[in-house]
């Protein structure tokens, strides 16, 4: 590629990229190909910008504010590339790139009893689901006696946990001091547990630790990059 025709493209890229911003910052959503809205609400995240989200909502871009409702769907809440919306009262996670989430009818009552998880590059196995009904980033800690979160993850999903007994755990950075609570539930996909053993602690964590206290109550099978967690009888 010779030197003008590499100055034209990246200038190129550079205007799609101020374009898409400028989009988002006055609500004005680029186009995409509409998608067949079929049955119920159909949402996917294309886009986001501090407290802003692009929303495709049944196959229509539409530019919501933290805490507004469009088309029946409320964004809650935005971070990085993921966002939390409700549509009568149902949360659901969604993320940048990910496939629209169909959220007609009666939410499922979480009866189900198989998790699927596939490894990431790094051998880790990660999950999007919620804790006591609020959204949360999990990853699986077969190391870790019990599930673990950080005390802002804990704020943000509404524990009370300064009450709640305090004690010390083992991290990779030492000890550190913890407090023990009961979540009412953890959510993953269809299946959900209740009343699951966790510790929150004060060091910085981006995610949520699904350690021993939920997989226990799981049949755990790995094979390459693909784990599958049972739910025991």
């Amino acid at each position: 590629m010779t030197e003008p025709r590499r100055r034209r493209l990246s200038a190129m890229l550079k205007a799609l990229t101020v374009t898409a911003s400028l989009a988002l910052s006055l609500g004005v959503a680029p186009p995409v190909h509409a998608q067949p809205a079929g049955d119920g609400t159909r949402v996917a995240l294309s886009g986001s910008l501090g407290t802003k989200a692009l929303l495709v909502i049944n196959g229509v871009p539409r530019t919501v504010s933290t805490g507004d409702t469009v088309d029946g769907v409320r964004l809650l809440s935005v971070r990085g590339d993921q966002a939390e919306v409700a549509v009568d009262g149902r949360r659901v996670a969604l993320r940048i790139g990910a496939a629209p989430v169909n959220l007609s009818g009666e939410p499922t009552p979480g009866t189900g009893r198989r998790i699927v998880l596939t490894a990431d590059r790094g051998g880790h196995f990660w999950s999007d689901g919620t804790v006591n009904g609020r959204f949360a980033r999990f990853m699986v800690d077969t190391g870790a006696t019990m599930v673990s979160m950080s005390q802002s993850d804990a704020e943000r999903i509404g524990l009370n946990f300064r009450d709640a007994p305090r004690g010390v755990v083992r991290t990779a950075n030492g000890d550190v001091p913890a407090h023990r609570v009961i979540l009412d539930s953890i959510r993953v996909g269809d299946v959900l547990v209740r009343s699951v053993e966790a510790v929150v602690i004060p060091t910085a964590m981006d995610h949520v630790l699904l350690g021993n206290s939920f997989l226990v109550r799981f049949q755990m099978r790995r094979e390459n990059d693909r784990m599958e967690l049972d739910r025991k009888p």
